[in-house]
């Protein structure tokens, strides 16, 4: 897919999409890969303006907190490319807080939120999969909930025509080369290193600008 200065890119998902960004600033990226990206297509490619990037990530957000803005925060801002980036939280709040999200449900949950983006907007999707690089030994437990899930984000998304950004593969195969904790401190948030990583197979799996 060829991104172009007419495009509006949205992406949508919890805090490693958030990434600290301002929420009273409809221009804040935040410090993360969505920054990184739109530097990269401001600075990569013909003169002239890139295309319009929004940040519509918040802290703590699972996939039912997606569908409950969704109209709002994705479909109002008729955007032409609609990034995904979910589940971690689903499967975080689990273990921390004994807050259960059936995988059956979060896989029907986005499959609603991407097919009613399908039906009412043309857009390409982008669906980036949840990730883990455990640095602790009770966070590789994550995985027995963690694994079926992403099967879910995989199958939601082919199920759509999504492009995919196998996060879940990337970073773990990074954390084998230079450590978990040099990619994301707490196993789960990146670091800026991570961030680029990630950056670099969105650019990778959906285009550059013109």
């Amino acid at each position: 897919m060829l991104i172009t200065a007419d495009d509006r890119l949205l992406f949508i998902g919890d805090s490693i999409t958030d990434a600290g960004r301002d929420r009273t600033d409809p221009t804040s990226l935040g410090n993360g890969y969505v920054r990184e990206i739109a530097r990269a297509l401001h600075t990569g490619g013909s003169p002239g303006p890139g295309p319009t990037v929004i940040n519509q990530g918040v802290n703590g957000h699972r996939v039912y907190d997606l569908e409950s803005r969704w109209t709002t925060d994705v479909i109002d801002q008729r955007p032409t490319v609609v990034t995904v980036k979910i589940g971690i939280n689903d499967t975080w709040r689990r273990y921390d807080s004994g807050l259960l999200s059936p995988v059956d449900e979060f896989e029907a949950c986005l499959y609603r939120i991407l097919s009613h983006t399908t039906r009412t907007l043309a857009a390409q999707l982008v669906v980036i999969t949840p990730f883990l690089v455990p640095v602790t030994s009770d966070q590789e437990a994550w995985y027995e909930d963690l694994s079926p899930r992403t099967d879910a984000v995989l199958r939601a998304a082919r199920a759509h025509g999504a492009q995919l950004v196998r996060a879940d593969l990337l970073l773990p195969h990074a954390a084998e080369e230079i450590g978990p904790a040099a990619l994301a401190a707490d196993g789960v948030h990146p670091s800026p290193h991570g961030h680029e990583l990630l950056a670099r197979a969105w650019l990778t799996a959906v285009g550059t600008t013109a």
